[in-house]
């Protein structure tokens, strides 16, 4: 097994101005991030941190000046989450999400919060005390076995119970179905096992580009080999059919089951309990920063990368 490098590092701020659509603020309280998921965009990171290291092997723990004046985020959409989990193992030794949280409490600020842990469960009440939080889980598949060869976060049926928990709470939470692996991710069943328990579903499609192009590439020809001149059409040939299709069968499969289903829009906001809406990313190039005067083009998503979300 390979030792994880833990380095505790000091910084101005944990909040940074960003370029995601409606969101102000990215915030990090970590660099690297030790699920180490085998599809991860944000191992990117990696050539800013100085670290030679494999990606998912590395962490280092942020520590900034205590927040003096948090109520100057009031009303600002900070998101936090987007190049690392913020609920990764190490938070229950080094508190620096729950230390971010303490700080900003009572600030006013807009929390929208990405993960694949049930460690989040330890900040429910905190988090609560948000106005319009939402959370976010990662679940691309209920196959355990998949999982277990994709990340070493904890299992599905962990955080669909953590879903559960702060949906029943009264908090807005979302199914990230992401990334979409063709030919293996059950969309329709991912969509039936969590859709009584989240307000929004957002759907992406696997983006495959730099290292991680070809670790996933050899991973399906020796473990999906019958789906390899598929990954070849799509990610070699850039043919774009497969997922055209597929958003065509997703909208059905939505008027099906009587969900409403929008591409690159999550600004619906619908009653609480009424059923979640699914939302269409397969085409998140597309979308492109502009005012905020709240037109309907702006999203808030689980990651900040080169064209939108990826998988994370």
């Amino acid at each position: 097994m390979i030792e994880t490098v833990i380095n505790e590092i000091d910084v101005k701020s944990v909040l940074t101005k960003s370029n995601l659509p409606v969101c102000e603020y990215s915030v990090n309280p970590y660099a690297g991030c030790t699920h180490a998921c085998k599809y991860c965009y944000a191992s990117f990171m990696k050539r800013f941190t100085g670290h030679t290291e494999d990606w998912g092997t590395f962490l280092d723990i942020k520590y900034w000046k205590e927040i003096k004046n948090p109520g100057k985020y009031k009303g600002k959409e900070l998101f936090i989450g987007s190049v690392t989990d913020p609920y990764n193992p190490q938070e229950e030794t080094y508190g620096r999400t729950r230390a971010l949280l303490e700080q900003l409490k009572g600030s006013g600020a807009k929390l929208s919060i990405a993960t694949k842990s049930d460690l989040i469960l330890r900040d429910l009440d905190l988090i609560k005390s948000f106005p319009n939080a939402r959370v976010s889980w990662s679940i691309n598949t209920l196959d355990e076995s998949f999982r277990e060869d994709m990340d070493k976060a904890v299992s599905i049926e962990r955080r669909l119970a953590a879903m559960k928990a702060f949906y029943l709470a009264g908090v807005r939470t979302t199914c990230f179905i992401s990334p979409i692996f063709p030919g293996i991710t059950d969309i329709k069943a991912i969509i039936r096992r969590a859709m009584s328990q989240c307000n929004l579903i957002w759907l992406e499609n696997l983006n495959l580009r730099g290292g991680y192009k070809t670790v996933i590439m050899d991973y399906i020809k020796e473990k999906y080999p019958q789906l390899f001149p598929l990954y070849h059409e799509i990610y070699d040939c850039k043919d774009r059919s497969y997922w055209i299709t597929l958003d065509k069968e997703c909208k059905s499969f939505a008027v099906e089951i009587g969900l409403d289903y929008v591409t690159n829009d999550d600004s619906r906001h619908k009653d609480f309990n009424a059923p979640p809406v699914i939302v269409n990313y397969f085409y998140h190039e597309q979308i492109r920063k502009n005012n905020r005067s709240g037109e309907p083009n702006g999203t808030r998503r689980d990651s900040e990368n080169h064209a939108g979300i990826a998988g994370s």
